[in-house]
């Protein structure tokens, strides 16, 4: 199958679009209108109404000081009327760049109210929909239509502006030169709309062809960062690599270059064929004018103006029907954008119950024949579980990677909704609860944590308004961290996460787990959910954490997930999970008396550690 084939079969299965070309233009507008941003429309409006006033003075200046000479005037009455233009064209011209100066920040201001709107859906949507391909799609497309000025959500007021210039100045000059002959302006149209499918054809060769240029743009994009980049360094050197990076640069560029070769002699074609059409369009338009002033006397001043129509009708066709193509691929990544936005939720959010907590309440999690499967898994992740979660109560989850631990936890924290059986809070299903509430019950600390680019104070608070300064140094010394934040020029003000910081503090592994430890005691909430947060530390100091988050836990409801057995040993109930079920449940010392699954492992890992310690 050929590359054209391709494109075409690709085209065929892409979907349709939800919303067309006037639903999201008025949709920018409705943008602009309802964020106090009427500025944009106005500047739009003058913008087109200034352009049409210095066309229609450029067009009529030469013919009518020539029709005033014709007239044999008086000289200071042509001074006068060259003087009037003049001073027309000066103060349209001065208040359309005072214009076009403003237009830009009110473009900039939409573009970027549409952005925060984009990453308010990120941050808030419910957590499922991250993981669908169709979601992820959308943002992607999302990001690109904002991410500068030429994008989509930015450049559409430009191509809407110039659009209607090109349609008021095509009116005119349709009215003005139906009025000579109706057949000249027909050849005209036929020809210019002739020129501009042919060309626009022919010019977007390169973009049916992109597909052709995907593997080698590629395969020199992965050069040049594994060039630069300090993990591949050593390979590259240690082995040699060099001499191969080069070789698949240089064919990759070879590639390209005889890409570009062809699209060029194509659009060779493409200037040949527009010249000639220009030509016979012209040549028949001027015939006929020429003919008009031998034979029935047209004045010179209306030859001009006539002549002046002539190629200026053809320029506003082609420029309509380019803007109407600008335009319809602008409105592609608009719809993106739109459709990004309204993706459905399928968590209540504003429209769920309110859930407010009682920091001395007691609250129970039940979770009833609840099971789960992910999108488009052949089996459950978790089958029929049944469990309850008692006010207090330290549960440990353990089992071999891949049973189904994480999956249980967020079934539990309200990320997930099962695809069968119901997930219960003081026997009331949590879908009925607005979910935003329900997460502000829950303190957790996942095995893939993040540190956020601001104070040490923020990061535990995990806000920058209305910090409890008193509150965090105490979580911070409960954390056993506070020698360590004390040290630092700033303290608790002190900067995390280099990424935004050039000078922020990094804190080594141990450190972090702490700061993650202090964050969840910040918050406060009646559940303590612990995913594996400490799996990158040796068996000893993740013992220690464990132990620590124990004393910190004491009055909530904690659940602990260890691929570590031994340090859970502490908790009151431990689900060991295997083949998607809990198979078995109970203390430590009844699940070793039972000699099953869970006291095999730990046997296992028993005898690892003490052959560790031997050697040592």
């Amino acid at each position: 199958m050929n590359n054209a084939e391709t494109e075409k079969k690709k085209r065929e299965k892409a979907p349709k679009p939800k919303f067309n070309m006037w639903q999201n233009s008025a949709w920018m507008i409705s943008i602009a209108w309802r964020y106090k941003e009427k500025k944009v429309l106005v500047i739009a409006l003058l913008q087109v109404l200034f352009y049409v006033i210095n066309t229609l003075i450029g067009l009529y200046i030469t013919p009518t000081v020539l029709a005033e000479v014709e007239s044999h005037a008086p000289i200071w009455e042509i001074v006068g009327v060259i003087a009037a233009f003049a001073g027309g064209m000066m103060l349209v011209n001065a208040l359309n760049s005072y214009v076009n100066t403003n237009a830009f920040y009110g473009k900039i201001t939409v573009r970027s109210v549409i952005i925060s709107l984009l990453n308010k859906k990120a941050s808030t949507t419910s957590y499922p929909n991250m993981g669908e391909e169709k979601y992820k799609e959308l943002e992607t497309k999302s990001t690109e239509s904002t991410d500068n000025n030429r994008a989509a959500t930015e450049g559409v007021w430009n191509t809407i502006v110039s659009l209607l210039q090109n349609i008021i100045c095509f009116i005119i000059y349709l009215v003005l030169l139906s009025t000579v002959n109706v057949y000249v302006m027909l050849i005209i149209t036929a020809t210019s709309l002739v020129g501009y499918f042919v060309s626009k054809r022919l010019n977007e060769y390169e973009y049916r062809h992109r597909s052709e240029r995907t593997v080698p743009g590629a395969k020199i994009g992965y050069v040049v960062r594994k060039s630069r980049e300090t993990a591949p360094a050593k390979d590259i050197r240690i082995f040699g690599l060099r001499p191969w990076l080069t070789d698949v640069y240089t064919d990759a560029m070879r590639t390209l270059f005889a890409l570009r070769k062809r699209a060029e002699g194509v659009y060779i074609w493409s200037s040949i064929l527009s010249l000639v059409l220009t030509l016979l369009r012209n040549g028949i338009a001027y015939s006929y004018l020429i003919n008009l002033a031998l034979s029935n006397g047209l004045s010179v001043s209306e030859f001009l103006l006539y002549f002046s129509a002539v190629g200026g009708f053809a320029s506003w066709v082609n420029g309509i029907l380019r803007d109407f193509g600008t335009l319809h691929r602008q409105s592609l990544d608009i719809s993106s954008v739109r459709e990004f936005l309204e993706y459905k939720e399928p968590f209540k959010f504003d429209d769920g119950e309110p859930l407010k907590f009682d920091e001395f309440g007691k609250y129970e999690i039940r979770l009833e024949n609840v099971s789960f499967r992910y999108p488009n898994a052949e089996k459950d992740a978790l089958s029929h579980i049944n469990l309850t979660l008692r006010p207090g109560e330290k549960v440990a989850v353990v089992g071999l990677n891949g049973a189904g631990k994480t999956t249980l936890v967020k079934l539990i924290c309200g990320l997930y909704d099962p695809t069968e059986g119901r997930v219960l809070l003081n026997g009331r299903d949590i879908r009925d609860y607005n979910r935003r509430d329900y997460y502000k019950m829950f303190s957790a600390v996942f095995q893939n944590f993040s540190l956020m680019a601001v104070s040490v104070a923020a990061n535990v608070a995990q806000t920058e308004d209305n910090i409890d300064f008193a509150r965090v140094k105490d979580c911070i010394s409960k954390a056993g961290l506070t020698k360590k934040i004390e040290s630092l020029p700033e303290k608790y003000e002190s900067k995390l996460n280099r990424e935004v910081y050039d000078d922020a503090t990094t804190l080594s592994g141990g450190e972090t787990q702490r700061l993650m430890l202090a964050r969840a005691l910040y918050k406060n909430a009646p559940f303590l959910i612990l995913d594996e947060p400490t799996a990158a530390l040796d068996p000893i100091a993740e013992s220690d954490m464990y132990n620590k988050y124990n004393e910190m836990a004491k009055g909530r409801t904690s659940v602990y997930i260890s691929h570590r057995l031994a340090s859970t040993r502490f908790c009151d109930r431990i689900l060991f999970i295997s083949d998607a079920v809990i198979s078995e449940e109970g203390t430590h010392d009844e699940l070793m008396r039972t000699g099953g699954g869970y006291a095999k492992l730990f046997a296992v890992q028993s005898k690892y550690y003490k052959e560790g310690a031997d050697n040592e």
